[in-house]
């Protein structure tokens, strides 16, 4: 009777924890870090190796309507399955066709490439392009596949499913602050992968700390920030001649003299910095200096520091 007892208790206790079990296997979010079966796409070329006949593996190219044609069998219709549920279909139609006896049947499938399971990464990154999925892949993982962001990239991705793509999802990303944020969000095949591109403007000359300072999260940036990011003029800086140059529309360069003296003061408008703006601060004994000669100071190769607005200490 006790052992019984013991034998139902142990049983109950089994059928309690593969309960516990299976609904922890249960799809969650797109975090579990298990990767989604990849199916098979018009474009791909697919590996067929029969184990026992040789002679019938070979490589095959889906074409347009999702379909291959295999010798002996004939067109076989593979998009949209698996690679292994491709194997099982191609072995059931040699055993159909008389053609191979059951024992002798054995397929594998392999996608040996993808022409549309790639992940698209695009936007502010140094290698733009279509990545492989092969595998659990994250946000990170394809980001610094395609060379990491460049200095002007946004401190976000937009991530547009290929499942959903209505619905973009929209995350922070700022891998190369001191406190980088890089979330572990996973992308699947078909997903793209954007980084946008963050205003930049420029303030050079005789100011503390020359560069190019990151509009990140906001549209314009004023003179007189601008000049505070800079660390304000240095010694013997002619701060009311400073030069604005803009580029309008048609391409072409305007100059505007800013009185930064008189923004201080209170007694000038401060001016809204745009996109593309070069703040240029000459010394009190230089040349006012043209807008094509402020420009090519960016444009000659100089090494100019690039800051982000909320990081510049």
């Amino acid at each position: 009777m006790a052992k019984t007892f013991a034998c139902a208790a142990f049983c109950c206790l089994l059928m309690i924890a593969q309960a516990i079990a299976g609904n922890a296997q249960q799809p969650g979010s797109s975090e579990t870090g298990v990767a989604p079966p990849l199916k098979i796409g018009s474009g791909d070329l697919i590996e067929i190796t029969m184990f026992e006949n040789p002679d019938l593996s070979g490589r095959f190219r889906v074409d347009e309507r999702g379909d291959i044609t295999i010798p002996l069998i004939g067109s076989l219709h593979v998009a949209g399955v698996t690679a292994g549920e491709a194997a099982a279909m191609i072995e059931r139609r040699f055993v159909d066709a008389q053609i191979l006896q059951p024992e002798e049947s054995h397929a594998t499938v392999f996608i040996a490439e993808y022409a549309s399971q790639g992940i698209s990464v695009m936007g502010e990154v140094k290698l733009p392009g279509v990545y492989p999925a092969l595998g659990v892949r994250t946000l990170n993982d394809v980001i610094t596949a395609a060379g990491g962001v460049t200095v002007t990239a946004a401190s976000k991705a937009i991530i547009t499913r290929k499942s959903d793509p209505n619905n973009q999802v929209t995350v922070d990303y700022v891998p190369e602050s001191l406190k980088p944020v890089i979330p572990s969000i996973q992308v699947f095949p078909g997903d793209t992968v954007n980084i946008p591109r963050a205003g930049i403007v420029y303030v050079v000359g005789n100011v503390n700390r020359p560069g190019g300072y990151i509009l990140d999260g906001r549209n314009a940036l004023t003179v007189e920030e601008a000049m505070a990011l800079a660390g304000n003029s240095g010694r013997a800086a002619a701060i009311k001649r400073a030069q604005l140059v803009r580029t309008l529309e048609d391409g072409r360069k305007e100059a505007i003299t800013i009185p930064v003296n008189l923004i201080y003061k209170n007694r000038a408008p401060d001016v809204a910095m745009k996109d593309g703006d070069i703040l240029y601060v000459p010394t009190s004994t230089g040349l006012l200096i043209t807008e094509q000669a402020i420009t090519s100071i960016l444009q000659l190769g100089t090494q100019i520091a690039v800051y982000r607005t909320g990081t510049v200490q």
